[in-house]
């Protein structure tokens, strides 16, 4: 596990319980239909990640931190506050459906494991060490493997998965062109570049032997080689259980002529008749452990973005006192998080607002993203050589194309 680490933890947070949603209701609507989606999808996300994580490691700054020091002021501002909306949402909604997952499980009042989760996140965050706190999330990656054993539970016709994947039954129909922009808003999201890039920094601050990239070059070959393994194994780990949580919906609901699914607690409860009580106890617990570790993901790197476009003292690593601002955001963040819950506010539809700002946000990122990567002033020796520069523009434009096509669905 000691290669693993920021790329691994980045990728498993991305299937936190609002992406369990999105990927239930893809299998239960369509069936294997959208399986393509996430083989489709991987390549696009792995690279955007491995740029993410290079410009952290290169500049010794995340990325809000590069923006603010090389870009306009009106910029940083806009990209960082729908950052910051879109994950208070976010984290409203994973909280709502871990309230929900441990009620399933146990019974009781949903409301108070609300406040119990968020408390026990703001805990860890601020109160826990670094490196021992990081220890935590990487071993909460292992929640992930609910969502493969699931698969082995229930029956599924793997020859029609494949045909499915190789020869993807294609439509131009309103809701199937939805389905894959919540697909792909999901799968790239703007909080995990942000993460990543950080926890690189925070990595390279920790250990002093490090340094950023652009002043120790001769530490690169090895540090590039690392990011790579750690981000394209963590980013198949998450569209493998991705493609896992589609399979069972599709095997299941969708096969009983269940296609209606809008959280991921009524993923869990509907598989409860249909594939039996030990498939449903793994769903139930697979979201709550994603949603443990992907709650830090987001506050977190809603307070790296802050943090840096404010010029505070940011990290994980940095003691309380030392860096108040960035653990008032997390703290705040996360309760207003949570507070949410016991609002009027719809959070089916609050999700996908939220996913709306992602994928609007996910654009001019990427666009500066690949923009920043190709200047010398900023990575240095180390600007993006020509196969990642390409597939990082495929994404972009990918990306790009989603938001067009949900914009045109929405006022057709």
């Amino acid at each position: 596990m000691e290669i693993m680490g920021p790329g691994l933890i980045t990728g498993a947070s991305d299937d936190d319980p609002s992406g369990i949603a999105t990927y239930s209701q893809v299998g239960a609507q369509f069936g294997y239909g959208l399986s393509w989606t996430l083989v489709f999808s991987y390549p696009l996300m792995a690279a955007t990640q491995e740029i993410s994580a290079r410009i952290g490691r290169v500049t010794g700054r995340g990325i809000a931190g590069n923006l603010r020091r090389y870009y306009p002021s009106w910029l940083l501002r806009g990209i960082v506050t729908l950052l910051l909306l879109a994950n208070v949402i976010n984290i409203g909604a994973d909280l709502g459906a871990m309230g929900a997952a441990l009620k399933l499980l146990i019974g009781g009042p949903a409301f108070l494991y609300v406040v119990a989760f968020a408390a026990l996140s703001i805990g860890l965050e601020v109160f826990v060490r670094y490196s021992r706190y990081v220890s935590i999330l990487k071993y909460l990656t292992l929640s992930l493997l609910a969502y493969v054993a699931t698969v082995f539970v229930v029956g599924v016709p793997w020859l029609k998965v494949l045909h499915s994947i190789v020869l993807p039954p294609l439509s131009f129909d309103k809701s199937y062109v939805l389905a894959v922009v919540a697909v792909f808003g999901t799968t790239i999201s703007p909080y995990l570049f942000f993460w990543q890039a950080e926890e690189e920094v925070e990595e390279e601050k920790e250990r002093p032997e490090k340094s950023p990239l652009k002043d120790a070059p001769k530490q690169a070959p090895a540090e590039f080689a690392r990011i790579r393994i750690d981000t394209y194994v963590g980013m198949a780990l998450s569209n493998l259980v991705a493609l896992f949580i589609v399979i069972t919906t599709a095997a299941t609901l969708n096969a009983h002529g269940v296609t209606d699914i809008q959280t991921s607690s009524q993923a869990a409860e509907a598989l409860r008749p249909i594939a039996g009580p030990f498939a449903f106890a793994l769903f139930a617990i697979g979201i709550i452990g994603t949603g443990l570790l992907a709650l830090p993901v987001l506050a977190g790197s809603a307070a790296y973005a802050l943090g840096e476009a404010m010029q505070w003292p940011v990290g994980l690593a940095q003691k309380a006192e030392r860096a108040r601002g960035f653990y008032a955001t997390i703290i705040v963040a996360t309760i207003i998080g949570a507070v949410i819950n016991f609002t009027p506010i719809d959070p089916i539809k609050a999700l996908f607002w939220s996913a709306v700002i992602n994928g609007i946000v996910a654009v001019p990122v990427m666009i500066t993203m690949m923009l920043m990567t190709q200047r010398k002033d900023i990575m240095g020796d180390f600007v993006l050589p020509v196969v990642l520069r390409v597939i990082g523009w495929i994404a972009t434009a990918v990306m790009a194309l989603t938001v067009v096509a949900l914009a045109v669905s929405s006022v057709a």
